[in-house]
């Protein structure tokens, strides 16, 4: 009997390829039929390099055209396996949740002075306000001034025992939980560390502290992208980041880059967005007036050629800056347009939060293609 191509590859049609979904013929695993009489070579190409799937897809083919084409036809299999190309693996550095945190928001800056832990502070009221369980972790290690803003620079953390181990308890003021390396230094200590040592310390903070349960959590991270930003990353599955910066173009230019840090691939923390401080200066004996003094809407144009959200802008006041000086968050004022301009800022912060968590999966690794020039952080 002279054997016919199409009759093989139909019968090949009903032989799935081993550790794949798709019948041989439709994946493209079978390359070539040659019939000759009552011979018939198969070559077939496979994924799985096992010597069971190779045996198995031989006897496959050898039983289905003996039972389907001819049951005397004289049959070669020629099975080659082509495994797929692994890629380099990453160093894949897990981020460990903390149990009881749903979220943590990073606050970042490009760059110093354009009012990060104000903003980080007000946030952190104007959410507790809100009902939620808020707290702050003051990263800014060489320059921790979250202390001063909430009126607690003279308090120190005691040690509670936690299901056997101690662990810090953070302090505690306008319903806000507050860590920072501030308790744990002299006012006029300038803290000269480098950057392991200064992971290790962040370190403590985090996971050696009891937080309790928190809708929030806010790091309040240093100016710029450099060590600390990496260690932090590296130890937490960060939900979220916000820039802050002023509208000038020598701040927008570091704040693109902050904006630009949080999304390598590297790195992957989706960024909730900017905010935009000293956005004008209005007088209080002028309330009507408005003066752009460091330029106008330059984080929110930033905002839309980057594709981010915009998450409002903040005047510049001299009652924002003495009610940081003095400790109490001038978003504790009430029925003032600072109250107001601070919770429209912290309901779009929160909707942000909201959206990234709906259409997000969680944020689970940061991932580290190259350890030169940072340290990893080990618990």
């Amino acid at each position: 009997m002279k054997l016919d191509k199409k009759d093989i590859f139909k019968a090949l049609e009903n032989i799935t390829v081993p550790g794949e979904g798709q019948n041989m013929v439709e994946s493209g695993a079978v390359k070539n039929v040659i019939t000759f009489g009552d011979e018939v070579i198969v070559d077939i190409t496979i994924q799985n390099p096992s010597l069971q799937a190779k045996k198995r897809t031989e006897v496959d083919i050898l039983k289905t055209i003996h039972e389907r084409v001819d049951e005397k036809a004289k049959i070669t299999v020629n099975v080659k396996v082509e495994a797929p190309a692994e890629k380099p693996k990453a160093n894949v550095i897990k981020g460990k949740p903390i149990p009881g945190i749903q979220n943590i928001v990073a606050v970042a800056s490009g760059k110093g002075g354009v009012g990060k832990s104000t903003v980080t502070a007000n946030l952190a009221v104007t959410l507790a306000k809100m009902g939620f369980k808020v707290g702050v972790l003051d990263a800014d290690i060489y320059g921790p001034s979250i202390p001063i803003m909430f009126d607690v620079a003279n308090e120190k953390p005691l040690a509670v025992n936690i299901e056997g181990k101690s662990k810090m308890k953070p302090i505690e003021n306008y319903g806000v939980k507050v860590l920072s390396i501030g308790f744990f230094t002299k006012p006029d200590q300038a803290v000269v560390w480098r950057g392991p040592m200064a992971a290790k310390a962040l370190n403590q903070m985090i996971f050696d502290a009891h937080w309790g349960e928190l809708d929030f959590l806010l790091l309040d991270l240093p100016p710029g992208t450099g060590d600390i930003h990496l260690s932090i990353m590296q130890s937490l599955p960060i939900t979220g980041a916000v820039v802050v910066s002023t509208p000038q173009n020598v701040a927008l230019a570091d704040a693109k880059k902050g904006v630009a840090m949080f999304q390598q691939d590297s790195i992957n923390v989706p960024v909730l967005g900017i905010i935009e401080n000293m956005a004008y200066f209005t007088p209080a004996e002028l309330p009507d007036n408005k003066y752009f003094i460091f330029g106008k809407e330059g984080a929110k144009h930033l905002a839309e050629d980057l594709n981010v959200p915009f998450l409002g802008e903040l005047p510049l006041v001299q009652s924002i800056r003495e009610a940081g000086d003095v400790g109490r968050p001038a978003a504790l004022q009430t029925a003032t347009p600072l109250e107001q301009a601070f919770e429209k800022l912290t309901q779009n912060v929160v909707q942000e939060v909201v959206r990234r968590n709906d259409d997000l999966p969680p944020t689970e690794a940061i991932k580290i293609t190259t350890m030169a020039g940072c340290s990893a952080v080990k618990k």
